[in-house]
């Protein structure tokens, strides 16, 4: 099965300082998350939780992209993804 992303809803984990979304590898739930550092602004400013949430949907597809790519079925409870992933 391929990692697919069809509900694009996601939250901000105050905990994790993370943007939290779901994958699906067929009827099996892949949690991630997306550090805020990774969605800090171009200036190194670190971002509020209203703006980590406006770059992850403007970046959604790209980020989705990632998460394929860090994504090994059976292997992690969650995936996070770090400023490192993108580069």
């Amino acid at each position: 099965m391929t990692l697919e992303f069809p509900n694009r809803s996601r939250s901000f984990d105050e905990t994790r300082n993370a943007v939290r979304f779901i994958g699906y590898d067929g009827m099996f739930e892949v949690p991630f998350f997306v550090e805020a550092d990774a969605l800090s602004r171009p200036d190194g400013i670190a971002r509020s939780e209203a703006e980590c949430l406006t770059a992850f949907d403007a970046a959604c597809n790209s980020i989705h992209d990632v998460a394929r790519k860090a994504y090994a079925p059976g292997r992690r409870r969650a995936y996070v993804l770090t400023a490192t992933d993108f580069r």
